[in-house]
């Protein structure tokens, strides 16, 4: 994990070296509060040893303030009672709590650069998350008994599992033999019905005998599948507006290979989006249509629409934006991996072209949240030599997509490093300036508030960039789990109805909380907009674009 995470954020041992430089100049500076924590820290270790001993002797020991044991009972890592019964496990993990929380506050005391702080935390936790006694065969009390229970078979069906995994190059998630793109994911009937080089235009069946008389073009993003989208038909999103009557088309972006590695930033916006949206228009023979963009998609499609719009705007109404940064000054935790250097890294390693793996990216977003999507898989399938369950929104984040080299620099150095797309007029796209200002047209924003991609505080500033009419929601969980919500489960919550003019905290402390799925919400809000009904196209495509293949396409299926 370390590795491939390095490989990517273009981190060399120099970087590390100035890390550990920056804490140990920071902990000279401060010495006597360093040397009262490491006091505390060999006392508390030493209560703790002596508790084990004392229970090793059949004894019922004294509790200590040392004991930081209260907090496995919400980790999940040690909640099996294999970890309590044993007086050495007990300790073991009691030891590893102990130490974490020390070295969390130990570093949390120093003074140091608000910079150096936030990657220093960043690194100090992903220490913490590799070194948990869970994540080692000897010291996993869960480990250990079932191979004594199963003869050794757990270890051989672990080892079988790491090598397969090594050869896939990733850490399989779910049981992958569960799910097929077009046999029970990517279900939803419709056909292609254009295609260049770079994607593929879905139109779906209609699924009502009246839709709305503008049709839906949704945007998702090109750094993973589309059909995150359209999973399985119970939450399907593209299923779901089909059935509030919208005529949907959908852009299933092309795995990039090396005859793409000269692809640019402005190909995505020209020969992606804005194609698109000519291509949807025409086909349904209407003035203007509906669009929706996810992620870095929302991201394509708003700088789209801006540059566009001072000479020849793009037929576009409305405007939604599903966990969407177009503000860069705040984007969370994977700011750790981009800093100049680094972005200059990628700019002279693509400057004759080049592919970003997708396996890369994948490592790094999932770095990001470890004991959620790294160290789980890695004993359970390793050290349990367990299959992990059939889960859809799992096997999807595994079918990650390449990028073209030129295209990621260009996104890395001017949004994510220089932030110019909320700059009026500070990039230049396609030959035209971009200014977001100049997009009118009513929007929905949505964020989700545990996103550690997209924080949402971020995602709100999009109503300050923008000009027309915002709606603003928030809703809970995270980045994938709080945009796919399906309306007929009906979980979770959402919160609607501050105000916009303020900040995002201003706009939480005065909005309203509904419980269920911002779907529906989203629905009435579209529907709003355009509420004439027109009776369904009769076919998919028109004359001049007709259906070339089923959906889901060829271009999905494309694997890393």
């Amino acid at each position: 994990m370390e590795e491939a995470g390095a490989r990517l954020a273009g981190f060399r041992p120099e970087d590390y070296q100035n890390f550990l430089r920056e804490l140990a100049q920071a902990v000279a500076r401060d010495a006597p509060r360093w040397q009262e924590l490491q006091a505390r820290y060999y006392q508390d270790q030493a209560a703790l040893w002596m508790n084990m001993l004392s229970r090793a002797a059949g004894q019922t020991p004294p509790v200590h303030g040392a004991e930081a044991g209260t907090q496995t009972l919400a980790d999940r890592r040690f909640s099996a009672p294999e970890w309590s019964e044993t007086p050495l496990f007990d300790y073991l993990q009691q030891s590893y709590l102990l130490t974490a929380q020390w070295l969390k506050e130990a570093v949390g005391s120093l003074e140091l650069e608000p910079k150096t702080r936030k990657r220093l935390d960043f690194f100090l936790r992903q220490y913490i998350d590799a070194m948990a006694p869970s994540n080692f065969p000897a010291t996993n009390p869960e480990v250990l008994k079932k191979a004594f229970e199963s003869g050794g078979e757990s270890l051989r069906a672990g080892l079988k599992n790491f090598l397969a995994d090594m050869e896939k190059g990733r850490i399989s998630m779910t049981d992958e033999t569960a799910f097929e793109v077009g046999r029970n994911i990517a279900v939803t009937p419709g056909s292609v019905v254009f295609e260049n080089e770079l994607f593929q235009l879905l139109q779906y069946a209609p699924a009502t005998a009246e839709v709305a008389s503008r049709p839906l073009l949704m945007v998702p993003p090109c750094i993973n599948k589309y059909y995150i989208l359209d999973l399985e038909p119970s939450n399907s999103m593209v299923r779901y507006a089909l059935e509030q009557g919208h005529t949907v088309f959908l852009m299933s972006w092309r795995n990039i290979d090396e005859s793409l590695q000269q692809t640019t930033w402005d190909d995505y916006i020209e020969r992606g989006v804005a194609t698109a949206i000519r291509t949807v228009q025409a086909i349904s023979d209407v003035p203007q249509i509906d669009a929706l963009g996810f992620c870095v998609g929302g991201a394509l499609l708003a700088c789209t629409l801006a540059a566009h719009a001072a000479e020849e705007p793009l037929p576009v109404a409305s405007l939604t934006l599903m966990t969407t940064l177009l503000d860069y000054s705040d984007v969370g935790e994977i700011g750790v991996y981009i800093d100049p250097g680094f972005v200059a890294q990628r700019e002279l390693l693509f400057s004759k072209g080049g592919v970003v793996p997708g396996k890369e990216l994948a490592m790094a977003f999932s770095s990001l949240r470890a004991n959620d999507l790294i160290w789980p898989y890695v004993v359970n399938n390793y050290l349990k030599g367990e299959t992990p369950p059939a889960f859809d929104l799992l096997y999807w984040n595994s079918d990650g997509t390449n990028l073209p080299g030129p295209m990621f620099a260009w996104y890395l150095r001017h949004l994510y490093l220089q932030n110019e797309l909320s700059c009026p007029n500070a990039l230049t796209v396609a030959g035209r300036p971009v200014d977001l200002g100049r997009i009118t047209v009513p929007t929905y924003v949505f964020a989700a508030r545990e996103d550690h991609i997209v924080p949402w505080k971020s995602a709100f500033e999009t109503t300050h960039l923008l000009s027309g009419p915002m709606e603003f929601v928030l809703g809970a969980s995270g980045h994938i789990a709080g945009s796919i919500n399906p309306a007929s489960k009906n979980k979770r919550n959402y919160w609607v109805g501050g105000p916009i003019s303020g900040s995002a905290d201003e706009w939480l402390a005065s909005a309203t909380p509904v419980s269920g799925s911002w779907w529906r919400h989203w629905a009435n809000w579209l529907h709003n907009l355009n509420p004439e009904r027109v009776p369904a196209p009769a076919q998919l495509g028109n004359a001049e674009h007709p259906p070339i293949e089923s959906a889901p396409g060829r271009y999905v299926k494309a694997r890393c």
